[in-house]
């Protein structure tokens, strides 16, 4: 597998680089030299019809996936041979009986402390300093399987800032979060972008959002199809082209 590593090209801006970047699996191609560049806060989405590639060239980024190609990330100042990733998986499922706090899970996630010990003093309040970058200290006792869909989603994005990360990727933020939600999570993304100036990089079926918070669309299809503004692609030919033969809503 090809390594993340550092370059120069950017100048004193930090920014993801992808080159060439292709991922077979099998016999089978999943994504075919992708060229993706990445600056430093902004955000971008990635669309494209179910099985399109999105959450593979998400994995590869991650190190998770093989690869040929380059992933290269520069920064001003840092020395360390690879970006600092932040990272909200596309929401697990928790049972509303499940005794799990969402103090407990940050425990399980930070720290080799088993929660049943309970939480030293000091560990709470480490806890409620990330709860806040996201506005949700109220949620620490509650239990994780009685969350609604936009707050589990604010605690995993806490969980991925600490530390702060150069990019926060999401797969599918707005899956299982309803209108009122959607909006409120997005405002709270765009938010972290402009005071932590971190890239965010995230997949999405909605395009409702997208002209508003999105600095750059990405169109695939096992190929960058497109990418351009939201206006550029939401309205190309391309977008139609791909939604329409693969059988997606054009929204």
């Amino acid at each position: 597998m090809s390594p993340v590593i550092h370059g120069n090209s950017c100048g004193d801006s930090c920014c993801l680089r992808v080159q060439g970047l292709s991922v077979k699996i099998g016999n089978q191609t999943i994504l075919d030299n992708i060229n993706l560049h990445v600056h430093c806060g902004q955000m971008v989405a990635l669309i494209g019809p179910n099985g399109a590639g999105k959450s593979t060239f998400l994995k590869a980024i991650l190190g998770q996936l093989d690869y040929n190609g380059v992933i290269a990330f520069s920064a001003p100042g840092q020395r360390s041979h690879k970006p600092r990733i932040g990272y909200v998986p596309q929401s697990p499922a928790f049972e509303p009986g499940d005794p799990v706090s969402v103090a407990d899970l940050f425990i399980c996630c930070q720290s080799r402390r088993p929660a049943f010990l309970g939480i030293p003093k000091n560990m709470r309040q480490s806890i409620l300093e990330c709860l806040d970058r996201v506005h949700a200290t109220d949620l620490i006792d509650k239990r994780v399987g009685t969350l609604s869909g936009g707050e589990l989603q604010r605690v995993l994005l806490a969980l991925a800032l600490e530390p702060l990360p150069n990019i926060l990727i999401l797969d599918e933020p707005l899956s299982g979060v309803d209108v009122e939600g959607q909006t409120g999570l997005m405002d709270m993304l765009d938010e972290i972008r402009q005071t932590y100036d971190l890239s965010i990089l995230m997949t999405t079926h909605d395009f409702t959002m997208l002209h508003r918070y999105a600095d750059k669309v990405v169109l695939f299809d096992h190929k960058l199809v497109c990418q351009g503004t939201p206006e550029e692609v939401l309205s190309s030919d391309d977008f139609r082209r791909v939604f329409r033969m693969r059988g997606g809503e054009v929204k």
